[in-house]
């Protein structure tokens, strides 16, 4: 199975304080490379493409970071669209359907994330999330997002925690009214139907979300 990529890179990183008023936050260092690359590596290793990254806080850095990297740019410079409606209009760009979605502000120890959602995607899902044990989470503070069932049908209650990567069929958002929402939107609507699933990342993952947490992930790395 080959599905096409969204890299989010359009956020505002304001959690991040000092380290975003020169670069945008995909471009932070981790263990000496930027958020963005360790996302890329796990992507460059599995059947996926094309390959599209929104841009919007800071893009022409982003632009020139990934110049060699074979990537197409969704410019969201004029009004920032959050993570679905970003998704929505990167759709003619990712020429494909289910497509894969993934964050740029997590790192990961243990096997390839990519890899093992393109193994768990079955027909009968419209989106799949990978999810991780509060366990194997560094850097992330709550309760979760999600329970479990039998079936692997998603519910939202405290749990386990939503990695940012995906695969999900797209239709439902032409049903969205607003130009700017959360993926959260689409997903509560599909689990309503019985077609949100999830699957169990085995590794460990952290959630580089504020300069603390840069600690955090390189120590995860064992850097």
């Amino acid at each position: 199975m080959t599905v096409p990529i969204l890299f989010f890179a359009a956020g505002l990183g304001t959690r991040m304080g000092s380290l975003t008023q020169d670069k945008p936050k995909p471009l932070i260092k981790v263990a000496g490379r930027a958020l963005i690359d360790h996302a890329l590596e796990f992507a460059n290793d599995a059947p996926v493409g094309p390959k599209v990254a929104n841009l919007h806080y800071k893009g022409d850095m982003i632009r020139s970071h990934l110049v060699d990297q074979h990537i197409i740019f969704s410019d969201e410079s004029d009004a920032l669209l959050e993570t679905g409606g970003g998704l929505r209009k990167a759709i003619p760009l990712l020429d494909g359907n289910p497509v894969m979605t993934m964050n740029t502000d997590a790192v990961w120890q243990g096997p390839n994330p990519v890899q093992h959602m393109l193994k768990a995607w079955q027909p009968q899902m419209e989106a799949l999330l990978l999810i991780v044990e509060k366990t194997n989470v560094h850097g992330h503070l709550g309760d979760g997002d999600f329970s479990m069932d039998a079936d692997g049908r998603l519910h939202r209650a405290p749990g386990a925690i939503y990695t940012g990567l995906q695969i999900m069929r797209t239709e439902v958002l032409s049903t969205i009214k607003d130009s700017a929402f959360s993926l959260n939107v689409a997903w509560n609507i599909i689990a309503e139907r019985g077609g949100l699933y999830g699957t169990i990342y085995d590794g460990q993952w952290c959630d580089v979300g504020q300069p603390a947490s840069i600690l955090v992930a390189e120590a995860m790395l064992n850097v």
